[in-house]
């Protein structure tokens, strides 16, 4: 073989190579761009006036909207942290709208590691807890010394004996759960560190449950602090 075909050769083999990885981004941006799409539709079927006020930032997927006459927000999280095994994509769900609460109150179950979701790690004081509050459930709040009405919290929680279950945020600007709705696949994680999320769809039902705890809850608090005041 002579020195020029084999420079040709060479050439001809990077310019494959090229187009391939330009073809791999060019599918993945299309894949990208339909999962958004299909998650919109999800959302819309439940949060009507649904609309996508997301900021850049990568992984993070935001909507705002209206629900039962109340400001609610959801927001999908992709958390790519070290620490963890596997790449997972969170489904936060808030009624954003006033609680009569002294500062933030804190559910994380089983937290074992750092989250990209949540500011529960620099929260500086541990809360104790009553027992019917669930037993791998660390509490957690912005101020020393502050009562939260744990009991009403706790007969709301029946939905974190569900291992997906993972937060829920009480502040006096709402009411917020998160939910896992998946890990990425292992085999391409493993192979390519590609985070894909196979069965990560946005579920209308699923959605419309988290809401309707979220409000219950707020409802319940605040008509307590009302038949209080």
């Amino acid at each position: 073989m002579s020195e020029l075909t084999s420079v040709l050769l060479v050439g001809a083999i990077a310019l494959v190579v090229v187009a391939h990885i330009a073809w791999l981004a060019r599918a993945g941006r299309n894949r990208a761009k339909a999962a958004l799409a299909a998650d919109m539709a999800s959302v819309r079927r439940v949060i009507r006036d649904a609309a996508d006020i997301s900021d850049g930032t990568a992984g993070v997927v935001t909507w705002a909207g209206s629900w039962n006459g109340q400001r609610v927000q959801l927001r999908t999280i992709v958390d790519t942290l070290a620490t963890r095994k596997l790449p997972t994509r969170w489904l936060a769900v808030s009624i954003t709208e006033p609680v009569a609460v002294p500062g933030i109150f804190d559910m994380m179950m089983r937290p074992n590691s750092a989250t990209t979701f949540s500011n529960f790690d620099h929260l500086p004081h541990t809360l104790p807890k009553v027992l019917d509050l669930p037993a791998e459930a660390v509490l957690r709040t912005d101020r020393k010394g502050v009562a939260f009405p744990q009991d009403l919290i706790a007969s709301h929680t029946d939905i974190f004996a569900e291992s997906r279950a993972k937060e829920l945020l009480i502040t006096p600007k709402g009411v917020r759960i998160v939910w896992l709705l998946a890990e990425a696949e292992r085999a391409r994680y493993g192979v390519f560190r590609q985070a894909a999320f196979s069965d990560a769809n946005i579920d209308p039902a699923l959605v419309e449950r988290l809401l309707e705890v979220a409000s219950r809850l707020r409802e319940a608090i605040n008509r307590r602090e009302r038949q209080a005041a």
